[in-house]
């Protein structure tokens, strides 16, 4: 591995004006797809397995012009004080807002709230539902600005008028915030490596790599039906491991130039060994991200293989295109130990120099290793605390921000018909093999009524070949409730039941339905995944560092920082602590995918100082040195490296909190909470503690394994050993 990428990296230096020619035609090829490809709608959420899905899926058969998947809006109505919705002025407000309401070329219905008794008992409020023939995120511009100029009109009119359903979605943005984030992970760079130029290279290939992943998966966003928020993530991660993985080469290669090698041999030592590291580093983020596909959620399987796909551009561009840069820098990237012009230039002393600050830490903790891993596991699992009380659910209108007419409008309908009129069921009622269809409904809808929290039951709405029907089920308790979830699991239950008396086949579907099937299905596959993706990675960490307890301990410790993280999230999102500076203005149930989309990429994040950090103690070990030297020899080389991309990967996942998006604002700051317990309390504390109380045990690995294991030269051995030979010759 080392010698091929050493000699990756000196053709990379020697051939740079081809390699940053193919890279740059990649970007602009990318670009080019991604400006002439029509624009990504919203995509498609399918639960394969769920009963929720088979009943959305039995709907699309048997009532074809029903448009079950396209966009709805629910346009709520309230009269002035003292006044009704019944009253002769508000009333021709109304149905005139209706008649403005059905043009439109995409509009499928509009229900009148007279005609369909969409009036609240005290006559205050009133709705009108609107159904489109395309989702919210295919909607035109045009029926969106339709869309809110009519309730506009009935607002002068002397009515209250708001807007809720899926119909004024929008693609979401992440503020300037994200800009900030770049712009702090610059200046850690500048201060990192004393120089405007070594600090710029990893930006540059970042946004370059960025640049073709994001333009890639716009170019192929329709065709393939990608969300959104899969270019959101794409870029996210990305943008961290891009600069990440730069930073560690220019690091590296810096270090073997102050050990006065030519421009050439530092940049393929550099490669061969930190690039080592970033290959390795970048597989188990990959896996991380790839092993999403187990949950079998279509729209996660697509956001873990397009960022994957990302981190794999990540890897090239630091292996190729930053060895080419650095022949093009040339003088400009200064040995380490050299400062350029912008921090003033050091000359070199005579008296040795002082010990870095990763270094007395690093001594610090291994003379104290008790007393450092029990005060980092301690105050994880304080830290943890709150992911005992984490409770799960998907966004809905009722989590939106009070300033927004979305749940202005969710608060007005709570009002006027209860909190389950936000969330109804819809039950489907297959009767095709039943002898008696009618009877099959009415006995359906007798046993719903029945059931607790049970306000309304509508009468069942057949098909036209009438073997199917629709009864819509309006709980009592919101649609994020438990009682609202026990409600569900009864109807199914009396299906059963209702099965055998009549030969009928009862499901359950509707948005709140398939919430509660998406959050039991993550649970499910949460252990399941860990597994897999725990399994193989620790397989590659054993190839990797050839220890048994080394990888484990890698493990562990990531379990610790991912369920802190967890506890941070809760805290914040669900419990409201410090809600007000993160911009969260409704606090409410944590997002039903975090968990299981936090340890993939976390986990694939935290083997990233893993790697980098513990392949310097490694190569050291292997060199020669005593266990507890290398680890202080690991963190002299490598912890202020390993600090820098921690803050700035920090930056760039804290840019990310101030997305209008719920669900990418809880990612961003899930990521970068996580990096830093990952980075500064497991990698940086209990990591070096942990090895030091394990001494040369750390390294163990039994004669069997180490005969059967492949040697894939990490710590650049073979380089070493090739540099050795050749200074044989020269003396001989």
């Amino acid at each position: 591995m080392a010698t091929f990428l050493y000699k990756l990296g000196r053709i990379s230096f020697r051939r740079r004006h081809l390699v940053a020619l193919i890279w740059v035609a990649l970007l602009t090829l990318a670009g080019v797809g991604a400006a002439s490809a029509p624009a990504a709608g919203n995509s498609s959420f399918s639960i394969p397995g769920t009963e929720a899905q088979k009943a959305f899926d039995l709907l699309e058969q048997r009532f074809p012009g029903m448009s079950a998947d396209g966009a709805t809006a629910r346009v709520v109505f309230k009269a002035p004080s003292g006044e009704k919705m019944t009253d002769p002025g508000n009333k021709a407000t109304v149905q005139e807002t209706v008649k403005e309401l059905a043009d439109g070329s995409e509009v499928a219905s509009v229900t009148d709230p007279y005609r369909a008794k969409a009036v609240s008992k005290d006559g205050t409020i009133a709705y009108a539902q609107v159904s489109y023939k395309v989702s919210g995120m295919e909607l035109d511009d045009a029926a969106k600005d339709a869309l809110q100029d009519t309730a506009q009109d009935a607002r002068e009119a002397g009515l209250t008028v708001e807007i809720g359903g899926d119909a004024l979605q929008a693609v979401p943005h992440t503020g300037s915030s994200e800009i900030i984030g770049i712009a702090v992970a610059a200046v850690v760079l500048v201060i990192t490596f004393g120089s405007l130029v070594a600090a710029g290279l990893p930006l540059l290939t970042a946004l370059i790599g960025v640049g073709i992943g994001v333009s890639s998966i716009t170019a192929l966003a329709s065709a393939l039906d990608l969300g959104s928020t899969t270019s959101t993530l794409a870029m996210m991660i990305g943008l961290a491991v891009g600069i990440d993985y730069a930073l560690f080469i220019v690091s590296r290669y810096r270090a073997e130039l102050a050990e006065g090698r030519d421009r050439e041999e530092a940049v393929g030592r550099a490669v061969g060994t930190a690039g080592s590291a970033v290959v390795f580093a970048g597989l188990t983020v990959v896996i991380a991200l790839v092993g999403l596909s187990v949950v079998n959620i279509p729209m996660l399987t697509k956001m873990g293989i397009a960022a994957a796909g990302t981190v794999a551009i990540a890897v090239l561009i630091a292996l190729t295109m930053v060895p080419a840069l650095l022949g093009y820098a040339g003088r400009r990237v200064k040995p380490a130990g050299e400062k350029g012009k912008l921090l003033g230039r050091s000359k070199k002393q005579d008296k040795p120099a002082k010990p870095n600050l990763g270094t007395r830490w690093a001594s610090f903790v291994v003379r104290r290793p008790i007393a450092v891993l029990l005060l980092g596991v301690v105050g994880l699992g304080a830290a943890a605390v709150p992911a005992a009380s984490l409770e799960l659910g998907l966004p809905d209108d009722g989590s939106q921000p009070t300033s927004t007419t979305q749940r202005r409008a969710y608060d007005l309908l709570s009002e006027g018909f209860g909190p389950g009129f936000n969330g109804p069921l819809m039950v489907v009622v297959d009767a095709k093999g039943s002898d008696d269809p009618k009877a099959a409904f009415t006995a359906t809808g007798d046993e719903i009524k029945g059931l607790e929290d049970v306000v309304t039951v509508t009468p069942a709405q057949p098909n036209k070949a009438g073997d199917t029907a629709t009864i819509t089920v309006i709980p009592g308790s919101k649609p994020s409730s438990v009682t609202t979830e026990n409600l569900v699991h009864g109807i199914r239950d009396a299906g059963a039941g209702i099965k055998a008396d009549t030969d009928a086949n009862v499901l359950v579907t509707g948005s709140t339905a398939m919430n509660i099937d998406v959050s039991e299905k993550l649970n499910d596959a949460l252990v399941p995944y860990l597994v897999l993706v725990v399994g193989l990675a620790f397989l590659l960490l054993i190839v990797v560092f050839r220890s048994i307890l080394v990888p484990l301990k890698a493990a562990l410790g990531f379990l610790l920082s991912v369920m802190a993280a967890l506890g941070a999230v809760v805290a914040v999102f669900q419990w409201g602590w410090l809600a007000d500076l993160m911009g969260v203005e409704q606090t409410g149930p944590v997002m039903s995918m975090m968990p299981i989309f936090m340890v993939g990429v976390v986990f694939g994040l935290a083997m990233d100082y893993e790697v980098f950090l513990v392949t310097r103690m490694r190569e050291a070990y292997v060199h020669g040195e005593k266990p507890a030297q290398a680890v202080v020899t690991g963190f002299r080389h490598g912890a202020r490296v390993v600090t820098a991309a921690a803050v700035i990967m920090m930056a760039v996942f804290a840019g990310f909190i101030g997305s209008s998006e719920s669900m990418v604002k809880m990612i961003g700051f899930g990521l970068a909470i996580a990096v830093f317990f990952d980075a500064f309390v497991v990698r940086m504390a209990i990591v070096p503690a942990v090895l030091a109380l394990l001494g040369r045990k750390a390294w163990w690995l039994p004669k069997w394994l180490d005969r059967v294991l492949p040697n894939v030269d990490v710590e650049g051995e073979g380089l070493r050993t090739a540099d050795d030979k050749d200074k044989e010759l020269v003396h001989a």
